[in-house]
Parts: C-alpha cells; structure tokens; sequence
C-alpha cells in the first residue's frame, strides 16, 4: 500500500506526519554491506508476532535483493529493561550497523543506546520509543489514540457511564501514553467515569483473567476503554460472569473483529477498533536504511495509527489472517514519503 493511500485511509484521524531535528549523515553510501539489527523487548501477544513477522518479510527480501546484507531479529525472554540494555550491548560488539529498537522504557535504555551511537551505530526506535537524543523515533500519537476512544464514546452514549481501562505492559511508554491520553478524554467528557482499571498485557488471555477478577467488585460498566489485544478476552469475561456486554473498543485484533462481526451479524452490535500497525517496525527498517544510506531524516516521524470502523469491519476482517492483526507493511518509497513529510 503506496503512503499516500494510507493518508487518505487514515484521514479522518486528523494525524499528520511529524518533523523534528533532522539528524544527517555526512555522504551518500550504498549499503549493501549494512548490517541492522532488531532489538525487541517483549513477544508474548498477537501483536508482536505479527511485527516480528512483517520484519521477516520485508527484511528478508531486502536481504536477497542486496539492499543490506543482514537484518536479524532479537527479543528478550522477558520484557526487563536490563536484559534489552545487555542485549543492544551485544548487538554493539557484534558490529551492526544500525540498530532498530522497540524498547521496553523509553529512558532506561538510554545508556545502552548511548553507548551505540558513540559507536557510530545508528538508533532508530519504533513503538516503544527512546528519549535519548541521539536515537531516532517512530510513534503514532498514542495519547490521540486514547482521547479518541472517548470522543467516539461521548457521540454514541451522550448521556455517559461508568468504565472499565484495560491497560497493557506496565512501565511501558505506550501504556503510559495511551493511559494518558484516555484521561484526557474522561476529563473531556466528564459524564464518564473510569470505576475500574486493570493490566492486560495487550494479551487477550491476561485481559480475560484480569477482568474476570475485578468484576465482582464494579457496579455496571457501559464501556471498556482498551489498548489492543484486550477486547475479546473483556468480552469473554463479562459473559462468563452473566453481566451484559458493554461496549468494547477493539484493537484490531483478528479474534477481535470475528467476534464483532458475530455480534453486528445476530443483534446489531457497535463499537470500533484502533491500534498501531505491527508493520511500523518495516518502516523503522528502511529508516534506519536510509539513515545509513546517508539522507535527511528527521528525528522524530509521527505516523498515522489504523482505525477501524463498523463500516470497514467485513473488509479489515477480510484481510486480516486468521490469529494476526489488521496490518499495514511500509516499502522503501513509503519510508521515503514518510521522510519527506508527503
């Protein structure tokens, strides 16, 4: 999908690229001989398996065509920002080039990725990004994310409610945000009112458990704010304990979307979806690419996060595979439109 498609898809959202300090390279180079690596804090949802996937495939072709000659992936056995620092020290003696981070703090790596610049290693984090100067981000604006799941909420159900908050990885910078962001909204919309709030891990089993055991103790919800990966375990949860379904932001998910679908189909059912692409982690490859290959990039890209509709849930649905995420991979002249603020 050519970027411009993506801005046209994604207007509505009202999200424009971002440019920051542009950070340079002093001279064109090829890099064929380039080594980047990804360094990858935490696989334990659909999400993740799905960036790592898309990184797969896209790094992978670059790879056979001679654009770079390695692109491997590494993720920690556990979401510890120590592990991740030894890691992205490893990768610096290992010798790569660039490395592309999804970070498990956004400050707590910052010796660790420091320490590679120094060493002439390019730093491009995504999705969970680093404060470090040095490093370059890629982000969707994760506090609009969350505010937005309130104003859509504040249109369908004016009169307003009580609320539940399924939160994702704690620590994590885009927990923090996306958290951030749906406390604007209730302090926007003030007829709502978070009673309860719980981890899910942006996993769909760890929601399920950790709603199950906090709705004994909540007078009726009408909604459930998420942050991706959350909405079908909420709903199995709220069925299993006999209450009735609130509405449930989704996250894009594909069990997600089929259980919406279930519920459009036999009662009519609304809500919408929004999450980042796993596919961000490809625009982070070519990036850090033409980082490398010695162009302008500015320090900091702000890139559109997909939202889904009740209009566009067959369609998404319909290209979603089964067990994954709703995605979009990003090509080399997507990174450049990106770049270039088109």
């Amino acid at each position: 999908m050519r970027f411009k498609t993506l801005l046209l898809s994604f207007a509505a959202m009202g999200i424009v690229l971002g440019v920051g300090t542009v950070g340079t390279m002093p001279a064109k180079a090829d890099t064929a001989d380039k080594k980047i690596a990804l360094s990858n804090n935490y696989a334990g949802n659909s999400w993740r398996q799905a960036m790592l996937k898309s990184w797969e495939k896209v790094t992978g072709k670059a790879v056979s065509d001679g654009v770079v000659a390695e692109a491997s992936a590494f993720t920690t056995s556990e979401n510890q920002v120590t592990e991740q620092a030894a890691q992205i020290q490893n990768l610096i003696l290992q010798g790569y080039d660039a490395i592309v981070v999804n970070a498990a703090s956004p400050d707590a790596l910052n010796g660790a990725i420091k320490q590679a610049c120094d060493a002439g290693i390019i730093v491009v984090s995504f999705d969970g990004i680093v404060t470090e100067p040095c490093a370059w981000r890629i982000a969707v604006d994760f506090k609009q994310m969350g505010a937005i799941q309130l104003d859509y909420l504040a249109e369908r159900m004016p009169e307003g409610g009580n609320l539940l908050e399924i939160r994702g990885l704690a620590g994590v910078f885009v927990d923090d945000e996306i958290h951030a962001g749906i406390e604007q909204g209730v302090a926007k919309h003030s007829q709502f009112k978070v009673v309860g709030s719980v981890h899910g891990d942006w996993a769909q089993e760890v929601a399920q458990k950790a709603v199950a055991g906090i709705l004994p103790s909540l007078p009726e919800v009408k909604a459930v704010v998420t942050q991706g990966g959350d909405g079908y375990g909420a709903a199995q949860a709220f069925k299993a304990a006999g209450r009735p379904t609130p509405l449930i932001i989704m996250g894009n998910r594909q069990d997600e979307l089929a259980w919406w679908k279930e519920q459009k189909d036999a009662n009519g059912y609304e809500t919408m979806s929004v999450s980042i692409a796993p596919g961000v982690s490809t625009l982070a490859f070519w990036v850090a690419q033409q980082i490398l290959d010695g162009q302008e990039v500015p320090k900091d890209l702000v890139v559109p996060f997909l939202q889904i509709n009740q209009g566009d849930l067959e369609k998404s649905l319909e290209t979603t595979e089964k067990g994954g995420v709703a995605n979009v991979e990003y090509s080399l002249d997507d990174a450049k439109a990106v770049i270039a603020g088109k």
